[in-house]
């Protein structure tokens, strides 16, 4: 009886930790600027939940129309990434828990 009480509790303590809003994890864009980027990132991650590369698309068509081009996304889980940016142009947060989203403009 008392390992079963053991192997319960290591499972409750494995548990993850998943958001389901925009978590915004580092950015230096304008509060105005990143609040229209939050939003454009979760209709793409909305509508293209089973797509990364249309989400990716789509928030870069997005991004380059409303504050002019050339921006760049990558959208996916478990990467890293060193980038050279313009200033005021990067967003880096999650979506969903475990899907990252990265922005910039160079």
């Amino acid at each position: 009886m008392a390992e079963e009480a053991v192997v319960v509790e290591t499972k409750e303590e494995e548990k993850k930790c998943v958001h389901t809003y925009p978590l915004v994890k580092s950015s230096d864009m304008n509060e105005e600027m990143r609040l229209e980027s939050v939003e454009i990132v979760v209709t793409a991650c909305e509508k293209f939940s089973a797509n990364n590369e249309a989400a990716a698309k789509m928030i870069k068509d997005q991004m380059d129309k409303k504050f002019n081009p050339p921006f760049h996304v990558v959208v996916g889980e478990g990467y890293g990434f060193e980038i050279t940016y313009q200033c005021q142009s990067l967003l880096f947060m999650y979506f969903a828990g475990t899907l990252a989203i990265c922005i910039w403009k160079s």
